[in-house]
């Protein structure tokens, strides 16, 4: 297909695609907890290739209201994008062929062959390599002693706070990903959010350590914008009250500029989801 005078038409932007163009369905991910399908999105000659979550397809959680995790999906989004940290795949929420849902551009994932895990990873107790950050302990069901690690990695870090803001209860290593295009993208943010802290992560590893300047700039440019217009956009996503939450976070975070260290605990309130991968 050619534009006038034989020239290739102009690309759509990947946002309009994923909000207005037309989904086909390639297949389920039956691995993912709630249902998702993969799909390409379509308008011109424009093609996306997107994950799509429907609403009705999300399972019920003891603490989470029935029925918004694609909103916080979006919301999440949306401060990603205030921050300017480009984490969060472009997301919308529109209608699909199942009903209203969640709509998430697909990140392509470099070669593991390749990277040899690149961020996270497994690695028997005498054998971290260097550069890594050891989170915790186990034992595998060989009896094997391992150390579940991850890189010391500054793009790693400003995922872990941009966890903190949104109160992330479920960044598992699969919800990393680092992307053939060199940055690294955190996905499946639908239990976030919460007026409570949840947060549940397997990037522990700066535990103690000062958060950068440059990210607690962004963070209080994000404080005033939250403050203001872009805090009414998010109370259209999520409640009032979360939206205070969020305020409060982002002010504890400069008050104690600190990765925080983990609380124990078990079950609900562990501080690593489970599984971690």
């Amino acid at each position: 297909m050619t534009g006038p005078l034989g020239s290739s038409p102009e690309p759509v932007a990947v946002d309009e695609v994923l909000r207005d163009g037309e989904l086909t369905v390639l297949g389920q991910l039956r691995a993912a907890s709630n249902a998702s399908f993969l799909c390409d999105a379509s308008k011109g000659a424009t093609v996306v290739r997107c994950i799509y979550k429907p609403i009705r397809g999300e399972r019920p959680l003891w603490d989470f209201p029935d029925g918004t995790l694609a909103a916080r999906e979006l919301a999440a989004f949306r401060i990603s994008s205030e921050l300017g940290w480009g984490i969060v795949p472009t997301t919308m929420v529109r209608e699909g062929p199942f009903g209203l849902g969640a709509v998430q551009e697909w990140i392509t994932e470099l070669d593991e062959d390749t990277v040899g895990q690149a961020l996270l990873g497994l690695f028997p107790i005498d054998a971290l390599p260097a550069g890594w950050l050891p989170v915790l302990r186990a034992v595998t069901s060989d009896d094997e002693e391992v150390v579940l690690a991850h890189a010391d990695d500054v793009r790693l870090a400003r995922i872990a706070v941009f966890d903190l803001v949104v109160n992330n209860a479920d960044r598992k290593g699969g919800h990393v990903l680092a992307g053939s295009d060199g940055a690294v993208y955190g996905i499946d943010h639908g239990i976030s959010l919460h007026r409570e802290d949840k947060l549940r992560t397997v990037l522990w590893g700066w535990a103690g350590r000062a958060i950068s300047d440059d990210h607690l700039a962004d963070l209080q440019r994000l404080g005033k914008a939250v403050a203001g217009v872009f805090g009414d956009e998010l109370r259209a996503l999520i409640t009032d009250e979360e939206v205070s939450a969020t305020v409060r976070r982002i002010r504890r975070i400069l008050d104690e500029p600190y990765f925080p260290r983990p609380v124990s605990g078990l079950g609900p309130v562990s501080p690593i989801p489970w599984p971690p991968f």
